[in-house]
């Protein structure tokens, strides 16, 4: 039986399925679309919140057997929805966010924050206030230049002045390649 010729499919029938491809499995209609001839299944036999979703369009559909009328799988009235899951993925988010905000400094130049940025990629840094303090020991004052680095043990000073200086030759590289050799 073709699929299309036999009407629109009805949410929440439950039907063995074959297609033209040989495939056979159960699913529970979830909507069907005239237009494009798409039909979307839930595969049946599935409980929890994770659940395969099958589009197919309906000529693939070499036959079915209705197996019966399911619960509307889209009644609103019995999501299933954990609450533990969706509050522990509000906190990673906000974790994510806020770490993401204290790499941001606030009243610096473009410069230093992108000295910021790639000082971040080798060593521990963070902003306090427009200093960027390294490895909380060594402080880079404005305007982030190799002799603006104070404290901290003189090998970690040192290490930092080093990584500060490439960087900026670094910055400085990339700038001049995209002013170009005319400007």
């Amino acid at each position: 039986m073709e699929a299309s010729s036999s009407g629109d499919f009805v949410v929440g029938c439950r039907l063995a399925i074959k297609t033209t491809l040989g495939d056979e499995f159960e699913g529970q209609v979830l909507t069907y679309d005239r237009v494009s001839n798409v039909v979307v299944l839930q595969d049946i036999g599935q409980a929890g919140p994770r659940r395969n979703l099958r589009f197919l369009k309906a000529n693939f559909i070499k036959g079915f057997t209705l197996l019966g009328q399911g619960n509307d799988p889209l009644d609103l009235k019995d999501p299933y929805i954990d609450i533990n899951i969706l509050q522990a993925r509000e906190e990673a988010a906000v974790r994510q966010a806020e770490a993401e905000a204290e790499r941001i400094g606030v009243g610096v130049t473009r410069e230093a924050q992108d000295i910021f940025d790639a000082l971040s990629k080798t060593l521990p840094v963070r902003w306090e206030k427009m200093d960027i303090v390294v490895m909380n020991e060594v402080r880079v004052g404005s305007p982030y230049l190799p002799e603006n680095v104070t404290g901290g043990p003189v090998a970690a000073n040192e290490r930092v002045k080093k990584v500060l200086e490439l960087e900026r030759r670094r910055l400085q590289s990339r700038v001049s390649q995209l002013k170009g050799p005319c400007q």
